[in-house]
């Protein structure tokens, strides 16, 4: 799957899942640095972020974060830190690049679609 194509995923999943996932170490969330900005990068169940979690990474734990959690704190918090968020990268592709708000709201778009 392309870029786009994991992000629908991630957005279909993610509703269905109520909850999203990404990988924490001793020092609290990863992150990954794109040229323009600092993302936190999130996945649609345990075993992609798992997955992901290789070489320098293998300390790290996937943690599940509710969606009401993430509407609640994090959509907020990484706005408030100027971070960016990285849907569903994989270890090929660079997944793309949401900005906290923008997730939320195509979060939200999906839940009204599951809703109908």
């Amino acid at each position: 799957m392309d870029d786009a194509q994991r992000a629908t995923y991630f957005l279909k999943e993610v509703v269905e899942n109520n909850q999203l996932w990404i990988l924490t170490d001793e020092h609290g969330c990863v992150m990954l640095n794109t040229e323009e900005e600092d993302c936190v990068p999130v996945w649609p169940n345990q075993e992609f972020a798992e997955a992901w979690a290789t070489d320098g990474w293998q300390e790290c734990k996937p943690e599940a974060i509710s969606l009401n959690k993430w509407f609640s704190r994090w959509s907020h918090g990484l706005a408030d830190d100027e971070l960016a968020v990285v849907v569903f990268p994989s270890q090929n592709e660079q997944g793309l690049v949401y900005y906290p708000d923008e997730l939320e709201h195509d979060l939200k778009q999906q839940q009204s679609k599951k809703k109908r």
